[in-house]
């Protein structure tokens, strides 16, 4: 098994290192569904506030979509470039966003789900991990070591909430109350940091001009956002008003 998701108290699904899927019923101690629709591993689920729409991300870059309430198979989306690795739901369920091993977000309209709408490059490395903090802000894991926070629709990064010093990140947690994001990273390490200043933050549609040789901004007082070395490949189009400290990003 590659990763697990809960959908209700009695309810959860798997998938696998083949492309497997199944949704098991503990009340019945058995799979209510069982699919192999994705050629390899599947890396991250999510499910819709109804309970009745499963997506799973695969390693093939294909998004799967599965009725749990008809317990079948909906549909592929067509084939991204890289694997994707993450799923979540933003825009009131409205968007879908996946992260990709190419350092990509793709997006998806709620019920069509067979091509991206669109699609937003990360100066990352790669996107390996991401969890929504708002319904349009999501904070992405990379490769480099780096938690980017990520504004979708306008497309935006924000600046560095945090780090793990060289070290792939693995997986990001949000504790109940939206305050604190959670890392874990090849270092062996779970790291916390403060991400309420991102609750606020409203991001302008304007997109202003790309400024070279400015690292990303620090959005928690623990992130690196002074050292020029270790951001020297992170430059990206990121408004200097959005660090967490400028009064004028809260309402």
């Amino acid at each position: 098994l590659n990763c697990l998701l809960p959908i209700d108290d009695h309810v959860l699904a798997t998938g696998d290192d083949d492309g497997g899927l199944k949704v098991w019923d503990l009340r019945k101690g058995d799979a209510v569904l069982e699919a192999r629709q994705q050629e390899e591993y599947i890396s991250a689920m999510a499910v819709d506030a109804n309970g009745k729409v499963l997506l799973t991300a695969s390693g093939d870059g294909t998004l799967g979509v599965f009725n749990l309430k008809r317990r079948r198979f909906e549909l592929l989306s067509e084939p991204q470039n890289g694997d994707l690795t993450s799923v979540v739901l933003l825009k009131r369920g409205k968007k879908v966003a996946c992260g990709s091993s190419e350092g990509t977000i793709y997006l998806f309209n709620w019920d069509g789900f067979g091509a991206a709408s669109d699609r937003f490059a990360l100066r990352a490395e790669s996107v390996d991990c991401m969890v929504p903090v708002t319904d349009g802000i999501v904070c992405v894991g990379s490769l480099d070591g780096v938690i980017r926070a990520v504004s979708v629709l306008p497309n935006r990064v924000l600046g560095c909430v945090g780090q793990h010093l060289g070290e792939p990140i693995e997986q990001l947690a949000v504790a109940p109350g939206g305050q604190l994001l959670a890392s874990c990273g090849h270092d062996q390490k779970v790291k916390f940091w403060d991400i309420s200043a991102l609750e606020g933050m409203v991001v302008d549609d304007y997109r202003k001009k790309k400024k070279k040789g400015v690292p990303l901004p620090a959005l928690s007082s623990k992130a690196l956002g002074n050292g020029a070395d270790f951001f020297a490949g992170l430059r990206d189009e990121a408004e200097p008003e959005a660090a967490g400290s400028d009064s004028d990003d809260s309402d």
